[in-house]
């Protein structure tokens, strides 16, 4: 039975999902909520969605799922506003946030004593482009979408969404939800405390040293990339997940502490053995798996300074989806290989190292 589904927040995350149901369930009615129209209307434009509002409440009622695509605090401003509304019976109400506690927490507030259904979520996907026209339908593909189940999430809740979000070709998982914003911060949020402090840290030395801008490359380029996220994003995620993320930096004080000791006494095998296990540490982990925020397949090519061999790359490629090229050209001292081509999974990445192995003989590097 054809179900109608109303996606609240038209940014790339919201517009990609309303795509990948729109894939699977082509007699679905879609709805969609923004408050610029600027994005409504690029979604109504493409069929992303059938109807559009910048009036959240009046289309919540006709919803057999709602899905709030939206910045956590305004997530739970709807949360609580759902709560007043005269929504279908047993409807479900999920959300897209990057922490979980406060969000699930509002809902068992807020919800709790209606006739509905509630579980919160989080699609593990992202890019540096945003809004409703940089919407794409493999967004997802491959990547974790987390639930965490509450006491207003009944046994049959998961399975409709999972049907429901089929299209998104994405990896299902579930796991509580203080245990998902313990994980995150370690392994999302903190990593872009310690990226926005490293250039920080950077652009005031480099006011004394002007050469430490130009020197800047692989090692440096790929740890400060995420700098480069959006302010107000990250405020929130940090403010909704404070207690650990707190925890987190001062247990990194600590080895910084240790291994600035280790320095200063001049104990060499110290400073050996933390960089040997750090090296088999990031081996063992899952990390070249796609499924984590932002992860690709990462492929390096040592080219030739010479006209036309980048295009002669990209001939070879022609019919594999790539997520990125760059061409490593200033500083060669920590990178792979200068041309660096980024994909979305295994199938192409293995399909481009055959192809460029094959007809040239350039040295290719997977990492």
């Amino acid at each position: 039975m054809a179900k109608t589904i109303y996606i609240a927040g038209l940014g790339l995350i919201g517009a990609s999902m309303a795509l990948g149901i729109k894939r699977d369930h082509p007699d679905y009615e879609i709805l969609g909520y923004n408050r610029s129209q600027a994005s409504r209307d690029i979604a109504l434009e493409r069929g992303m969605i059938d109807r559009a509002t910048d009036d959240f409440a009046s289309f919540a009622p006709l919803a057999d799922v709602i899905i709030l695509t939206l910045p956590i605090k305004q997530t739970i401003a709807f949360i609580k506003e759902l709560a007043d509304l005269d929504l279908k019976e047993g409807v479900i109400i999920s959300d897209a946030g990057s922490t979980k506690s406060a969000i699930v927490e509002a809902a068992k507030q807020y919800l709790a004593s209606k006739p509905v259904r509630f579980v919160g979520a989080h699609p593990m996907a992202g890019s540096h482009k945003t809004g409703a026209a940089s919407a794409d339908v493999n967004l997802f593909e491959n990547a974790y979408y987390i639930f965490t189940p509450s006491s207003l999430t009944s046994p049959d809740t998961l399975e409709e969404m999972k049907d429901l979000l089929s299209g998104l070709h994405a990896r299902f998982i579930e796991i509580d939800a203080k245990e998902h914003d313990r994980v995150t911060s370690q392994i999302s949020h903190f990593p872009h405390i310690l990226a926005s402090s490293l250039m920080e840290q950077t652009a005031v030395y480099a006011q004394e040293h002007e050469m430490t801008r130009r020197f800047a490359a692989g090692g440096f380029r790929d740890m400060t990339r995420i700098a480069e996220s959006e302010p107000g994003m990250w405020a929130s995620i940090l403010l909704s997940n404070r207690e650990t993320i707190l925890e987190r930096i001062e247990d990194f004080k600590e080895r910084l502490d240790g291994i600035g000791q280790a320095i200063s006494k001049g104990d060499e095998e110290q400073i050996w053995n933390f960089f040997n296990q750090a090296r088999e540490q990031r081996q063992a982990m899952e990390i070249h798996k796609r499924g984590g925020v932002d992860s690709s397949y990462d492929l390096y090519v040592d080219v030739p300074d010479e006209e036309d061999v980048i295009l002669r790359i990209l001939e070879l490629l022609r019919g594999t989806s790539l997520v990125n090229i760059h061409i490593n050209e200033e500083n060669r001292e920590d990178v792979h290989g200068i041309l660096q081509i980024a994909f979305k999974n295994a199938q192409d990445l293995e399909r481009a190292e055959r192809l460029i192995t094959e007809n040239t003989d350039y040295t290719v590097v997977i990492k």
